[in-house]
């Protein structure tokens, strides 16, 4: 497909990368210079100096022919802009990029007003996944999938865990649990592991069962499954508004340290309920006065990576809070796993992959649909919820008998509502929807997984 992306910022230059990588031909647009020239060259994609909200600097880039118009520049109305000119000039399929928490309660209206494919929010996006890694206190990573029937965790195993030394073909009879461990990170290496494997402390292993599964889970290894009932967030960003609402909507005592005064007036205004306290954060002596070695949740979320990543170091050597660490820049992803900042949330990633979905999507046969699309293991595995349709080469074949490629696993099947741990005498029906563990990224189709390419 033709793709027009318009900012080649953080998540632009993301986009460009990752969607050049699967074939479409991008092309990127942005006013400053420096920074089209360094996404083109990377993302192999055309770049145009310009205002991306012209219709001539539209028109050079192609927008008469283009399938989609991805608008992620800093500014809302730009985008809005942006997305609505490509509508008129082009007819094309458009995506805007629109934070402002004003704006939430309309983002309905002004889809529907505008015509736009989609509405993106990377704050509340990223907001939603670090209220999701509060299900599992221990947990680096918890994605869901059929409506929150199913739960995908990545854990790393502790030093004196039972787990070390056992092969996962062992845990139904030791631990006595319906779990599937589909993926674990050792060091450098992603691996597809079989029934033999044998985890060893600090692998990272992603786990895949129903919700009660995998509290049982947990349970077993000794670990506590409740949230925490209080969470301390520094920084008071768009990110922290939209966490702290569903954080107070779970029922947790919420407080939030910013050092800007003005910043501290708007905190107060949109969450009553949220204690605000305006101070330094990076002055231990203030974390320490307002309970940093007590507080369940620690979320450093500021606008800067480093003081972010000193934060969370300072946390964890002073308490047992459940760690989220927000970060812009992966330049140095591998040095930041090895600190062990807790669940670390990287807002680009998980914006384009929810785009990069919905541009599946488009190009999807009749055979299945992406449901959901999560990015594990530095986005070297994908998992992707698929909803079977009646003419499906899988429908009703046993798993035993598809012919998967190599690095594939379906993990779980939901039928009428009811999800389970796929097995080999499991049969998926026409309306099911499966979860797909895959090493071998770029899916489109539930076809893709099957050896010989689609039927």
């Amino acid at each position: 497909m033709k793709i027009i992306i318009v900012g080649c910022g953080n998540v632009g230059a993301a986009l460009a990368e990752q969607l050049s990588s699967e074939g479409h031909d991008i092309t990127v647009v942005d006013t400053r210079e420096q920074l089209v020239e360094s996404v083109s060259i990377s993302s192999d994609a055309l770049g145009i100096v310009g205002n991306g909200a012209s219709f001539t600097v539209q028109s050079e880039a192609g927008v008469g022919n283009a399938d989609l118009l991805i608008a992620v520049t800093g500014s809302d109305e730009l985008n809005l802009l942006c997305c609505l000119i490509a509508r008129k000039a082009g007819g094309c399929n458009t995506i805007a990029r629109v934070s402002n928490p004003v704006y939430s309660e309309e983002i309905s209206f002004i889809k529907e007003e505008l015509g736009l494919s989609m509405i993106i929010n990377p704050q509340a996006a990223a907001a939603r996944e670090m209220a999701r890694t509060l299900k599992f206190p221990f947990a680096q990573k918890v994605d869901s999938f059929a409506k929150s029937r199913a739960e995908l965790v990545v854990y790393r195993v502790e030093e004196d865990s039972t787990l070390c030394g056992m092969r996962l073909k062992e845990l139904p009879v030791k631990l006595r649990c319906n779990v599937l461990i589909p993926v674990v990170e050792r060091g450098e290496q992603v691996i597809i592991p079989d029934g033999n494997f044998q985890m060893q402390a600090k692998d990272d292993i992603t786990i895949v069962s129903t919700q009660l599964n995998t509290i049982e889970f947990f349970k077993k290894l000794g670990k506590p499954t409740a949230s925490a009932r209080e969470a301390m967030i520094v920084g008071g960003g768009r990110t922290t508004i939209y966490l702290a609402k569903q954080l107070i909507q779970m029922g947790l005592k919420v407080k939030i340290i910013e050092r800007d005064e003005k910043r501290c007036e708007v905190l107060t205004e949109m969450l009553p309920k949220a204690m605000i306290i305006c101070g330094d954060a990076t002055d231990k002596d203030l974390l320490l006065e307002e309970g940093l070695a007590e507080t369940g949740t620690f979320v450093a979320n500021t606008n800067f990576d480093e003081e972010n990543i000193m934060l969370a170091l300072f946390a964890k050597s002073l308490s047992k809070a459940k760690l989220i660490t927000r970060v812009h820049r992966i330049s140095y992803d591998n040095i930041i796993d090895k600190m062990e900042l807790g669940s670390v949330i990287y807002p680009k990633y998980i914006t384009a992959a929810i785009i990069i979905k919905y541009v599946r999507a488009m190009k999807n046969s009749l055979g299945s649909n992406i449901e959901t699309l999560y990015r594990l293991n530095d986005n070297r595995v994908e998992a992707l919820e698929f909803y079977i349709r009646e003419n499906s080469p899988i429908v009703g074949v046993p798993l035993s008998e598809l012919n998967l490629k190599k690095n594939m696993i379906i993990g779980c099947i939901t039928h009428r509502g009811k999800t389970a741990i796929a097995r080999g005498q499991s049969i998926i029906r026409a309306g099911d929807t499966v979860i797909l563990i895959t090493a071998q990224t770029g899916l489109h189709d539930i076809r893709d997984a099957l050896a010989g390419g689609r039927a």
